[in-house]
């Protein structure tokens, strides 16, 4: 299960219960946020989003702690396309 937690207009923590429970303070800018969203979705259901993405392809105790939403692409290079479909 996933919760995120709006912090302010930037910073989201997330909590991703699994077999351990992790906890993740993640950061998105508004121009990233534009960029992948066109502004249809709350940043939320972004966030949301892209944890179920990194979920599909690594454990939760795997995840950064702490990180920039752009760095998903870093270790996902399809990040941008994938997540693009989950949100329309």
């Amino acid at each position: 299960m996933i919760t995120v937690q709006k912090i302010n207009n930037t910073t989201f923590e997330v909590t991703v219960e699994g077999r351990m429970v992790t906890k993740h303070k993640v950061t998105v800018t508004p121009a990233y946020y534009e960029k992948l969203t066109g502004g249809q979705v709350p940043a939320e259901v972004l966030v949301e989003r892209s944890f179920e993405f990194l979920l599909a392809r690594e454990p939760n105790t795997s995840i950064l702690r702490s990180f920039d939403l752009p760095v998903i692409g870093r270790y996902f290079p399809e990040y941008e396309r994938v997540i693009r479909e989950m949100l329309e």
